[in-house]
């Protein structure tokens, strides 16, 4: 059996799940580089409740983590897709979608039938592009607009 592609712009990005502290550890470190340095969002919300029982992802390249992601299995079917973060160097280059991808892909394997996820409001554009489509309206998370999305699996 083959393992699904999720191109970028570089192939020398893999993207895997966290099994590791350390793997854990760096997309912790991706998280507060790109929401607490980058957008000012305070440090006490980033680790949340959720951390302990969401499966994270991590893009690599080489040695070096680029990018995160997590799902949260919220019962009933449905999957929540979160913390998406990229370092800025790696922007634009594939990595975020190659991370939704497979975190899609994850979901499912899972037995997950809806993915959601609350989009900052400038990056909604990217998630419509996978699928996804933007519910209700736009609410303050952390001092961000925001809007639900959701798409089937």
């Amino acid at each position: 059996m083959t393992m699904p592609s999720y191109p970028t712009d570089n192939t020398e990005i893999a993207i895997r799940v966290c099994v590791t502290d350390e793997d854990r550890a760096e997309a912790m470190r991706i998280r507060f580089t790109v929401f607490v340095d980058e957008q000012a969002v305070p440090a006490e919300l980033e680790p949340d409740e959720y951390d302990a029982v969401a499966t994270h992802l991590i893009a690599v390249e080489g040695t070096a983590a680029v990018g995160t992601a997590r799902i949260i299995d919220k019962g009933q079917g449905i999957a929540k897709i979160g913390r998406v973060a990229v370092l800025a160097p790696w922007r634009g280059k594939g990595v975020g979608d190659a991370l939704m991808r497979f975190a899609l892909d994850q979901a499912k394997a899972q037995g997950l039938q809806i993915a959601a996820l609350d989009a900052q409001v400038p990056v909604i554009p990217f998630y419509e592009k996978l699928g996804f489509v933007a519910e209700g309206p736009v609410f303050d998370d952390a001092g961000i607009p925001h809007r639900h999305m959701r798409r089937a699996l």
